[in-house]
C-alpha cells in the first residue's frame, strides 16, 4: 500500500511588504477569494496589487477593500470594476475572532499576499497592530545592522 502525499503548489502572486513595515503582524489566516471569471485570468497573469487593501467585516462576512486586480486583456465586456469590494471566505469562528480583536483600539486586518494554492486564489491575511515612528526607526536600523554583520562575515571569510 502506497500513500503518496500531494505536495503542495503555491505560486505567488502579489506581496504586501508595506504592511510588514507599518504594522506588528500577531496572527496570520487563510482566507480564499470569491472572484469573477475574468479576475482570475488577470490574477494568473500577475496583475494584482494590495498595497492599499484592508479588510472590514460587516454582517458577519469579512471584505477586502481597494484590492486592484487589473482589467483581462481578452475580457472586453466580462471585465469587473478593478477595485470592486471582493469577499472573503472564512469559517463562523475565525470571523467572529477577528472581530472581536477588531473591536480593540488599534488592530486592523490587513492583506499580506495574493497567491494560488492547489489551483485555488487565496489570501493571507493578518491581525495587525499599528506602528509607531520609533518603532520604525528601530526596525530599520536592526535591519541596517544585520546587513553590515553579514558583510563583515563575508569579508572576513574570503
Amino acid at each position: 500500500m502506497v500513500i503518496s502525499m500531494a505536495k503542495e503548489t503555491m505560486k505567488l502572486v502579489a506581496n504586501n511588504k508595506k504592511a510588514y513595515h507599518d504594522y506588528f503582524i500577531e496572527e496570520k489566516y487563510e482566507a480564499g477569494l470569491a472572484l469573477h471569471g475574468t479576475e482570475v485570468k488577470s490574477l494568473r497573469l500577475g496583475k494584482c496589487s494590495i498595497k492599499e487593501g484592508f479588510i472590514r467585516i460587516e454582517n458577519g462576512e469579512a471584505f477586502v477593500y481597494g484590492m486592484n486586480i487589473s482589467p483581462y486583456e481578452k475580457g472586453n465586456i466580462f471585465n469587473k470594476d478593478p477595485l470592486r469590494v471582493k469577499k472573503l471566505l472564512l469559517h463562523k469562528p475565525e470571523i467572529r475572532k477577528l472581530e472581536g480583536k477588531m473591536s480593540e483600539q488599534g488592530y486592523t486586518i490587513v492583506p499580506l499576499q495574493v497567491y494560488f494554492k492547489e489551483g485555488r486564489a487565496k489570501v493571507e491575511i493578518g491581525l495587525a497592530k499599528g506602528k509607531k515612528l520609533y518603532d520604525k526607526r528601530q526596525d530599520i536600523a536592526r535591519k541596517d545592522q544585520r546587513r553590515e554583520h553579514e558583510r563583515d562575515f563575508k569579508i572576513k571569510n574570503l
